[in-house]
């Protein structure tokens, strides 16, 4: 497996306050953080640092429940995702759950962790209070939400899923929305334009993904017409969700093929395999699997972390992935699917120790060293936040690949 694009090089060159180098020294070089996205969905942190939707506080034991799930999947990922559905986040209409939220991606941000913001628009989990307007006032008020929750959460959360799953949107039939009809009337490519542009004005510096499970030619295409019209689409999105089984090898080459050829990175930004019986193959829409209770299986467990790991060797090993996120962290959550690196209890299946693994062993740089006599050290490592360590201090710097070298003062 190539990684020689997740390192770079640097020479440090360690001096003190009056310039002499420090020479001959020991030093620990460690790495802190990752520059890639390992996420992970991190809905449940608005609940422990918010409370319920409009204020009431959660049970100390489902408190400790989520600190301890939250605890364990963020002790190594580095990024989550808050939600910002219009029907759960404004359910009434000029009364958006901005507190709530905002104390959820405060958690992340005193935990060094990258949020997205997630989705800005989309039809499904519409606000019904929309469709008592105009088509016109409609895409009016799908602007302003944007702006305003943009503008809102910028420094917070600089990453947004702008527009999910458009390649359905206008031939959305399972129930009426405001924004199926928005896309039919004006369509695909102007409410793209108009929603996106509407982003990057609330946050010229934020980065903007199109985000869609249908993975045919057909988002290919919209992509493709998107980009001729100059919209501003920073990453693709590609939702991975494999509740009828791992995509396996050949289908994931192939999808990063097809969607690398726009030069954009990507970010798999919804991805779940299963660790126990599989979803039907009949079933088309996953949302029609409607069931109870849908249990992790031992033989399930070891199925499932020997396909994670194999998809996240490949899509780690790809230059153009950015980011991976496992959609749901623990168990029962969407579908109630057995999908989570946790189960139920919190307790850690083994795809939790093989990522784990990873992202902590095979995939982090951690070294001792010796400065020369010009109190230089040369390091190559994966990209990411680093600590020196040496004469009794502690000193942070960044590997990006953009500085060859750098002077460390002490």
């Amino acid at each position: 497996m190539n990684l020689k694009h997740r390192k770079a090089e640097i020479e440090l060159r360690l001096v003190k306050k009056d310039g002499t180098p420090v020479a001959n020294q020991e030093v620990n070089v460690t790495q802190k953080t990752h520059q890639f996205l390992f996420g992970v969905g991190g809905f449940e942190a608005v609940e422990l640092a918010g409370g319920k939707p409009g204020g009431e506080a959660i049970d100390e034991a489902r408190k400790s429940h989520i600190k301890e799930k939250l605890g364990k999947l963020f002790g190594f990922n580095n990024y989550a995702t808050l939600p910002f559905y219009i029907g759960r986040y404004e359910p009434q209409e000029g009364q958006p759950d901005e507190g709530r939220v905002k104390a959820g991606a405060r958690w992340f941000s005193e935990r060094n962790v990258t949020l997205k913001g997630h989705p800005l628009c989309w039809h499904t989990v519409c606000a019904p209070w929309l469709m008592n307007y105009s088509n016109a006032e409609i895409l009016r008020k799908v602007i302003a939400r944007i702006e305003r929750d943009v503008s809102a959460f910028a420094g917070l959360i600089d990453i947004w899923d702008v527009i999910n799953e458009v390649v359905i949107m206008p031939i959305f039939d399972k129930y009426d929305n405001a924004v199926t009809r928005i896309c039919k009337e004006y369509g695909q490519i102007r409410i793209v334009k108009e929603v996106f542009s509407a982003a990057k004005r609330a946050n010229p510096n934020a980065v903007l993904l199109l985000n869609d499970f249908d993975i045919s030619e057909e988002y290919e295409i919209l992509i493709d017409k998107c980009l001729q019209a100059g919209i501003p689409i920073d990453v693709i999105g590609i939702q991975s969700h494999q509740h009828q089984g791992y995509w396996g090898v050949q289908k994931v080459n192939d999808v990063l093929a097809r969607f690398s050829r726009f030069g954009l990175p990507l970010h798999f930004t919804e991805n779940t395999i299963i660790s126990g019986d599989l979803m039907p193959p009949h079933i088309v829409d996953l949302n029609d699997w409607q069931v109870e209770e849908w249990a992790t299986t031992p033989e399930g467990e070891e199925r499932q972390a020997r396909e994670i790991s194999e998809m996240y060797d490949i899509l780690f090993s790809h230059p153009q992935v950015e980011a991976i996120t496992t959609w749901s962290g623990g168990d029962n959550a969407w579908l109630h699917a057995p999908a989570g690196f946790l189960r139920a209890d919190n307790s850690e299946k083994p795809s939790y120790k093989a990522l784990r693994n990873k992202i902590e062993n095979e995939w982090r740089t951690e070294k001792q060293t010796v400065s020369d006599a010009d109190g230089s050290i040369k390091l190559e490592g994966f990209k990411g936040k680093y600590e020196l360590s040496f004469m009794g201090k502690t000193v942070g710097f960044e590997l990006d690949g953009r500085r060859k070298d750098l002077k460390v003062e002490i």
